[in-house]
């Protein structure tokens, strides 16, 4: 079977290389995400929002200093 030219469909976690991540990040890195702010988390250096994201499973966490409202 020749696929050479062919249009085909897989799914993020399906690909070998790059890695999944690196792909995500270079295609949707400067997507911008909202979210409800569940807690913050005051470090010795740095402060972060732990973010709930709707469709993510669980939140994310961002260094304060980078979030907008």
């Amino acid at each position: 079977m020749n696929l050479r030219g062919q249009s085909v469909e897989f799914t993020v976690r399906d690909i070998a290389y790059p890695e999944p991540g690196a792909v995500l990040m270079r295609l949707h890195g400067d997507d911008v995400l909202n979210g409800k702010v569940i807690d913050v988390s005051q470090g010795p250096t740095e402060t972060h929002v732990v973010v709930q994201v709707k469709g993510l499973e669980q939140p994310v966490v961002v260094p304060i200093d980078r979030v907008r409202r």
